[in-house]
This record gives structure tokens, sequence and C-alpha cells, in this order.
């Protein structure tokens, strides 16, 4: 399907074309990403203490021409645009091969939930310094005892003296971008004798809070992309409380929609990846066609699956427009797009033979060891088919 093949539909019959005005603004998009994306490979890892601030800065650049979020209200520091026009802008960020967004969990992940849940005076507060990269956010979800089953949670707030907020007190782990971002988001149990999934809280907490403590998590590669996270005793005003007390089940479950459905892996990411394995395929063909010809059926179908998760993600965009949500078939969608990712990289390691084991600048091989986390955070694809198959599909429960 070429690029320009696609109308937002206003019924359930997709009409595959771009509007006029669509296709105007992916030429500005475009020219825009030409004029100021950095040159690949000159920023640093962004999960070391200089990278971060390298991408924080890049942030700067994109919210200074209202880049960095194009679908918020302009009041936050958006363009105002659909939802479809920023499914553009993202196939042309990863067409441009941009930086990673440091800010992902919080213009992917907390945003949306905060424009359904919060107040004036918190979107106010949060979203415009958000959008600029002033302020990074990290997600408290995890603990020790507590990953994909996050009712299990035992971090818990108890009223403060004077009942104007809340003590934390508690362990997270696995928090995201937790070693360097200045806020966190996380859930909390308010009411220990409340069921599972009742009694919990959505706090927003400020990093520097007294009592809050990180401890740096070393990857593979000895870089801090993930921290745990203490706290003992931390007071957060009611203010930052999102959603009200007792509802931290329902919001967080909003947010985990936008993790598993739309917002946080937009298809250009495996689409422009897809192609990528494609060339290299084509180049490995033309050079050794003992090792490409074998992997031909794996490069295929790895497109077509990056393909099929683009037009479905239009489908699902279209449907929202038209007044729908993403529901349980986001732990579908979720399901799809981490095991297409980890195919790609699989199928161009054994592409690129044993000159694929090679750190330095290989692209295919930081790709693939991430991807080995895809079926694991936003909730284990075992979960996330458990999820398909009671919701979806209405088999009994295990």
């Amino acid at each position: 399907m070429e690029e320009e093949e696609w109308e937002q539909p206003l019924d359930e019959a997709m009409d595959l074309k771009f509007t006029d005005a669509q296709q105007a603004f992916r030429a500005e998009v475009r020219a825009w990403l030409h004029a100021h994306v950095p040159p690949v490979g000159t920023l640093p890892s962004l999960d070391t203490q200089t990278g971060f601030e390298a991408h924080r800065a890049w942030e700067h650049t994109l919210a200074a021409d209202r880049w960095s979020v194009v679908s918020w209200p302009e009041a936050y520091g958006g363009r105002g645009v659909g939802i479809i026009e920023w499914l553009i802008f993202e196939e042309e960020y990863w067409r441009a091969q941009a930086p990673l967004r440091v800010s992902q969990n919080g213009i992917f992940l907390l945003a949306p939930t905060m424009f359904t849940f919060g107040t004036d005076e918190q979107k106010n507060r949060f979203l415009p310094p958000m959008a600029s990269g002033d302020e990074i956010w990290c997600q408290g979800w995890s603990e020790p005892d507590a990953g994909s089953d996050l009712a299990g949670i035992r971090s818990r707030a108890v009223r403060a003296p004077g009942d104007d907020g809340w003590l934390l007190t508690g362990q997270k782990t696995w928090a995201s971008r937790g070693a360097y971002a200045e806020w966190c988001f996380g859930l909390f149990r308010t009411d220990p004798e409340a069921e599972r999934h009742r009694g919990l809280t959505y706090f927003l907490v400020q990093m520097r809070s007294p009592g809050v403590s990180v401890r740096p998590i070393p990857q593979l590669d000895g870089e801090t992309g993930f921290a745990e996270l203490f706290f003992e005793d931390v007071f957060v005003p009611d203010a930052q409380v999102l959603g009200g007390v007792g509802q931290g089940w329902n919001v967080a479950m909003a947010t985990a929609g936008s993790e598993r459905g739309l917002s946080l892996r937009s298809p250009a990411r495996y689409t422009e990846a897809a192609a990528l394995l494609v060339d290299l395929y084509a180049a490995t063909l033309a050079r050794d066609p003992t090792l490409a010809l074998p992997y031909a059926d794996a490069v295929a179908q790895a497109w077509m699956d990056a393909e099929a998760y683009r037009l479905n993600t239009y489908w699902t965009a279209s449907r929202v427009l038209a007044g729908g949500s993403v529901g349980a078939e986001a732990s579908a969608n979720k399901i799809h797009w981490s095991e297409t990712d980890l195919a790609i990289h699989r199928t161009a390691l054994a592409l690129l033979g044993s000159s694929g084991e090679r750190r330095d600048g290989n692209r295919w091989l930081d790709g693939y060891l991430f991807a080995l986390a895809g079926p694991i955070y936003a909730g284990t694809n075992e979960i996330q088919r458990n999820v398909v198959a009671e919701r979806l599909l209405g088999l009994p429960r295990g």
C-alpha cells in the first residue's frame, strides 16, 4: 500500500486515501524533520546521564515548533491535529531515523490518562512541561512481587497528619527512565482491606521529594535504563492524586490501554524496521545467495506482519474517531507488535551471520537485545494471551 493511500473513514468501510490536508501535513513534517534531525548516531544513548540530557535538548527542539505532541491542544503545546495526523507524523519521524523519545512515558502513557481523568489544574500544571521535555516521567508500577500481576502491589499510602495529603511507603522496580526522571506516576494501596483490584490510588510523585531513593539498575550493556525506587513516608499532596482516591485500578487500566494500544508503539517503528530488513536481505542476496535464500520467507512474513499492524492501527484509529474506544483488543495488539519486533531483528541477525555479533554501531544487535524485552514489558505476553482468551474469545478462565 502506498503511503498516500489513506483517508479517515466516516463509517466501517475503509477508504484507503489521505486527504489533501493530510498530504500537506505529511510534506510539512517531512521538510521540518529533514532540516532538524541530527545525523544518526550523534546523540549518546539516552540511558546515560549525558545522553538523557542530549535527548531532552532534542525534545526542546521539537517543542519549540510544536512538533513534540502534535495531537494535543495548542494550549498544552500541541498543534490540535487529529489521531490520523499523529500517525502520519510518526511515520515520517521513524522514516527520518530521528532520536528516540526520552519523554515517551509522559507523552504517550500518562498524558492520555491525564486528558481523561485529570483536573484542569493538573492538566495546566503538568502537560506543558511534559510536552517541552522540561519534566521527564518514569512509571512506578512493577514491584519485586508484582509485575504483570499489577493488582498484587504492596506499596501503600496512608493519610498524612493534617489530612491534606498522603505518605507513600514501598518499593517499585524496572522504572524506565527512573534513574534521571523528575516525576513518577505510580500505584499505591490506600485501602489494605479492599479487594485486590480495589483500594488502589494513582499518584503523581516528584522524584526530589524527601524520602525518595533511586537505585539505578544496569542493563546488559551496563547503561542505566531502569531504576529501583524506594519510598519512605514520602509526602504527596491531594492535588497529585489522579482520578480520585480508590480509583487507581481504572486509571491504571486506561494507561495500560495506551501502553498496549495506540500510543506507545506506533506502527512506523516496525514498518521502517521491516523496510530496512528487506534492504538487508537484498544486499545479502546479491553478496551470498546461499546465506540469504533460507530466510526469504521470514523476511516476507516480517514485512507482512508490520504492514498488518499498520493497517490495524489505522482501523483502530478510525473507530476511535467514530466514538469508539480501545478495549481488551489492546492485549492482542501488544502481542503482535512485540513478537513482530523480535522476528524482524532475529531475522536480520541471521542474515548478518557472524558479523551480527559485533557490538559497535550494530543497530540490529542493539535492537534485538531491546526486542527481547518486548514480550515482557507492558504486561507479559502470557498474561495478554489470558486477556485475549477470556475477554475477546469468551473462553473460560483457566
